[in-house]
């Protein structure tokens, strides 16, 4: 493993959404204070408590999943499609860093984005609601996990992207309803029998409710299932990511 290089390279993703925190950070902030405001307050009167916990609190770890899931698979598949559509991507090949080292470095960068704007929008459901964390580590694996995750789906993503509409496409009709469907916004429990099980058929539903888990101590379903759905999507995508690109599929189209 070229240490040096692979460090660099996942540097300079680092570097690359950090120097445009005003897109990249700030807009996630803004939407979580919104939805808050407009969601917590219109609808949290009227709902009062989901299993004993104030409906305010409760949004908050599905919006914070909600950033993590569009921002790590945003910020791989824009940085790999850049690559590609720029041209530059010639100059990452010849590079001494392997297929495999590459697009691990894409996905460190995604995940990374995704963790930051995750913990950024804890502290700010923290601060406007009062809540608290009820299991601090077991939200931090789970960020990390779910923004491993998406980091590799965005890196098949831009793998697959001919266009930038490509990619709002697949972000917009594909991966956004899934988080909406998941229950940012309210407890599958609420939900009549045929479409609770529906729910329990889309993978983003576990990430939301293990996370749910972690910052308030409650969950629809056990938060070692959701545990390991997670684990096990990431583990998938990062292999055929990885295998993908290390075979150059679509890479210099």
């Amino acid at each position: 493993m070229n240490r040096v290089g692979f460090i660099t390279f996942t540097g300079r993703e680092v570097h690359r959404f950090l120097s445009l925190y005003n897109q990249t950070l700030v807009p996630g902030l803004l939407t979580t204070v919104l939805y808050i405001v407009v969601f917590g307050n219109a609808l949290g009167s009227r709902i009062g408590e989901i299993k004993d916990v104030a409906y305010m609190h409760y949004i908050i770890p599905g919006l914070a999943m909600m950033n993590v899931i569009t921002n790590a698979g945003s910020n791989s598949s824009s940085s790999l499609f850049q690559a590609k559509m720029l041209k530059f991507i010639d100059d990452i090949l010849i590079t001494p860093l392997s297929g495999m080292e590459v697009a691990t470095g894409y996905i460190l960068g995604g995940m990374l984005r995704g963790v930051i704007n995750g913990v950024l929008v804890i502290f700010v459901g923290m601060a406007l609601t009062g809540m608290q964390v009820a299991h601090p580590l077991e939200a931090l694996v789970f960020l990390i996990v779910v923004g491993w995750t998406f980091g590799a789906i965005g890196l098949l993503i831009g793998i697959y992207a001919k266009s930038f509409d490509n990619i709002q496409m697949l972000m917009n009709f594909f991966i956004t309803p899934l988080v909406f469907l998941g229950g940012v916004f309210y407890s599958i429990d609420m939900l009549p029998p045929f479409w609770r099980q529906v729910s329990l058929f889309n993978p983003l539903y576990y990430m939301i409710n293990g996370l749910r888990h972690a910052l308030l101590d409650i969950a629809d379903t056990p938060a070692a299932s959701s545990l390991l759905i997670s684990v096990i999507m990431a583990g998938l995508a990062t292999l055929l990511g990885a295998t993908l690109f290390t075979r150059g599929y679509r890479i210099k189209e």
